[in-house]
């Protein structure tokens, strides 16, 4: 290898273990985007390097594979050279940064070496490790976790039959959006900028300055400082908005101006593009918070810049309002101060909000006991999640799974302890009724206990001391999801996993790439088998779904293929009593139909780990100025969706009973069922009603994402479409039917994935196991 060295690198920002691909830096001209890399050397690269840089464009999923030339290299590093074509960059609104090496083998000596497997990492992984973060250019910033020391996540995949070794780029310029240029011919902005957690991106657009907060202060006195810089590339915004600095509060108080200082900033200047003609402008701002202390309500008040046309009479679509932001890999503010006003003690914080790193000012009434408490709740928490604690609670779990079992204890869990639903719930209702001599126990997410507690449900609180003795003493376990990873299964316990679903989707280790945070696709299929590995028994729906799931979840014990035993109401209760009376406990109208809307969640569309985001693609007005008379909607999100959709235009329309604990009871009081790749239609088939497939991204979701196990397209029961007026006349199609289903299709369907079911699989998973 040539040893060469041409190029300064600045202080910390050679690659290291943690951050092994890492931006020098770019060069933005009139047609070509130059970018200089380095990649921690690794005895496991092809020589010579052989790879592509990859640009991934976040909202479509579209992939750009550009070539590199490598300019030096050493025992070190490589430093490498990539060019991007502006005219294809505008072609998308955020493009993600990775680097594709070809390897000769998965994981070289050192990294062997270094391997760090602690036990903690996995504290809580359990479904929730199914889950960089989408969201519009503007706020991407606000969505990835605040860490800019979060370790690279390094993925091996192998195409093709060639080893690949894919890394994020990561970058440590705080400074990045400076170096913005104009596209001549789109005049749309190419924006380079640090994520939150570090790495690197491109955002496009035609609008919108930088805005960033470099210092924050609180003295004892309660005078703020605030110091930062705006900027920015299009001249309209430059040279004709006035800008003015506001602090707004709560509804009723009137947002007032704050005289601010403007400072020239040469430092900056290295940051720019040669080609852009503007400079950012420093900004220094002094306000003394005992005039927010005034009213006796506790407050929160925003700091934001307006830059409106002062020409244009009212708001004008050119106007702005951008929330003062707190600079990348400054670490977050959060001081406080304690003041006598005239309406008592108040405490005053200047913080940075942990997403959108937002300045905001918060003014609360104080009092001593409270905050005391509050410090205790503090270092309690801190406690319980230090390694320290996490270790010794897992060596007293492996120590009490020694204790004698009780033999007669049943530990149920739903969703990670989210519910009291699904196979679980099907199981412990029949043992309730017809096995009086067992003692049953829900493992409950301590966030929902109010729901056990209000039904009278036997719990333990997940992860509690009580929750330790139940589950490592249990003679049974029955969950319907994975359990987290670190939890050993006495040889005395029975696990019986009942999963969740017939599968569409591909599962495990059927899946090609996992686009999940904080995992990649060798990790998530290797903790999935050896979870699965520690199952006993495993509940099936029907042959189809027996032989996926062993092939998938690499499972050789034995398969309880009895149906679902959730589904066992949807034909005891499938009558016209039963379903008023659901309607009735719902407070849904007796005389209008039911539409139930229930999608699944998207792979690469998250918030953070267990927190998916969902955009609601169906046009809800359209269907009520439609369907507003005779029905009603009801959405029903999956359980990993973090959503809380805003209904009040929809008022006596729609209803959002994603937290509602029993589906079957959305199924069974819903004349019609839109979903799209959702596992709910193998249920919902039961009950022979119509099923519309809304399916707008489903190029994307069965090439990209996950892919099906069968030609969905071709024996989906029910229509596809694609568009809400596509929805609608689906429904009225189904409505001059009368609701029944006509179509040989669907019969097909019954017969393959519903013959198992006639109301008993509870009791034969019973008889099975028990």
């Amino acid at each position: 290898m040539q040893a060469e060295a041409n190029l300064q690198i600045q202080e910390g920002f050679k690659p290291t273990k943690r951050r092994k691909c890492i931006l020098h830096n770019i060069e933005l001209n009139q047609d070509i985007a130059i970018i200089k890399y380095l990649l921690k050397y690794n005895s496991v690269f092809q020589e010579p390097l052989a790879g592509h840089l990859l640009l991934v464009e976040r909202m479509s999923g579209r992939e750009w594979e550009l070539p590199f030339t490598v300019l030096e290299a050493n025992e070190q590093y490589y430093v490498l050279e990539s060019r991007l074509e502006q005219s294809e960059v505008v072609k998308g609104l955020v493009w993600d940064v990775y680097l594709i090496i070809h390897a000769e083998q998965s994981v070289s000596l050192e990294e062997t070496q270094q391997a760090d497997t602690k036990p903690e990492d996995d504290f809580d992984e359990g479904e929730a490790a199914e889950e960089e973060t989408l969201t519009d250019a503007d706020t991407d910033n606000s969505t990835e976790n605040d860490s800019e020391d979060d370790p690279e996540v390094e993925e091996t995949i192998e195409e093709r039959g060639i080893l690949e070794k894919k890394y994020r780029m990561r970058t440590k310029h705080p400074f990045l959006e400076l170096g913005s240029a104009m596209d001549p011919r789109t005049k749309q902005a190419i924006t380079p900028y640090t994520t939150n957690k570090g790495n690197l991106s491109f955002k496009i657009h035609d609008r919108g300055p930088v805005i960033k907060v470099e210092e924050a202060e609180l003295d004892k006195r309660g005078n703020v400082t605030i110091e930062g810089f705006f900027f920015s590339p299009f001249p309209y915004e430059n040279n004709v908005l006035e800008k003015t600095l506001v602090i707004g509060g709560p509804e009723g108080i009137e947002e007032r101006v704050i005289p601010y200082q403007t400072i020239e900033r040469d430092d900056l200047s290295p940051y720019f593009q040669d080609q852009q003609p503007h400079r950012a402008t420093g900004f220094k701002v002094k306000l003394h918070v005992r005039d927010l202390c005034s009213t006796d309500e506790n407050s929160t008040f925003r700091l934001y810049f307006k830059w409106e046309d002062e020409d244009t009479l009212g708001p004008d679509q050119g106007d702005l309002a951008i929330p003062l932001q707190l600079i990348s890999f400054k670490r977050r503010i959060n001081k406080h101060v304690i003041l006598n006003t005239d309406s008592g003690k108040k405490k005053v914080s200047l913080t940075a909000r942990k997403k959108t790193r937002s300045i905001v000012i918060k003014v609360v009434q104080y009092s001593f006991v409270q905050e005391l408490k509050k410090k205790v709740r503090r270092t309690i928490t801190k406690v319980k999640q230090s390694k320290r604690t996490k270790k010794a609670y897992m060596a007293a779990f492996r120590m009490a799974g020694y204790l004698p079992v009780k033999k007669n204890l049943v530990m149920f869990e739903s969703f990670l302890g989210k519910q009291y639903s699904c196979n679980p719930r099907g199981i412990y209702e029949y043992l309730k009724v017809n096995r009086p001599d067992l003692e049953l126990v829900w493992s409950v997410d301590g966030r929902n206990i109010g729901k056990f507690e209000n039904a009278g449900i036997p719990y333990a609180k997940r992860f509690s001391i009580k929750w330790l003795f139940k589950m490592a003493r249990a003679h049974y376990w029955v969950t319907n999801s994975r359990m987290p990873l670190w939890i050993p299964k006495s040889k005395h316990t029975v696990y019986f996993q009942t999963w969740h679903g017939t599968p569409l989707k591909r599962l495990a280790a059927d899946m090609d790439e996992v686009h999940m945070p904080g995992t990649n696709t060798k990790k998530y299929k290797a903790n999935f088998h050896k979870e699965s590995s520690k199952w006993d028994y495993l509940l099936s729906p029907n042959a189809y779904s027996t032989e996926i799931f062993r092939r998938a979840f690499n499972f050789h014990k034995e398969v309880v293929e009895v149906g679902y035993p959730r589904n066992d109401v949807l034909y005891t209760k499938n009558n016209p009593e039963d379903i008023k009376e659901l309607k009735e406990k719902l407070e849904l109208p007796q005389d209008k139909k039911v539409i139930l809307y229930a999608p699944t969640w998207r792979d690469d569309q998250f918030y953070g780990k267990g927190r998916y985001k969902f955009d609601l693609e169906l046009d809800l007005l359209q269907l009520k100025e439609k369907f507003g008379e005779d029905y009603v909607i009801v959405l029903r999100m999956h359980y990993l969706v973090a959503e809380n959709f805003d209904l009040s235009p929809y008022e006596g329309f729609a209803y959002d009973f994603s937290y509602h604990g029993d589906i079957n009871e959305l199924y069974l009081v819903s004349d019609v069922m839109i979903t799209d790749y959702s596992s709910v239609f193998f249920d919902y088939a039961n009950l022979k009603r119509p099923m519309i497939f809304f399916v707008y991204d489903i190029e994307s979701y069965r090439d990209k994402l996950r892919g099906f196990y069968f030609d969905f397209e071709q024996y989906a029961p029910g229509p596809l479409v694609k568009t809400t007026d596509e929805v609608i006349a689906a429904i009225e199609k189904f409505e001059s039917d009368g609701f029944t289903i006509h179509s040989e299709i669907f019969d097909d369907f019954y017969e393959r994935f519903c013959y198992l079911e006639n109301g008993q699989s509870s009791h034969k998973a019973v008889q099975k196991v028990f």
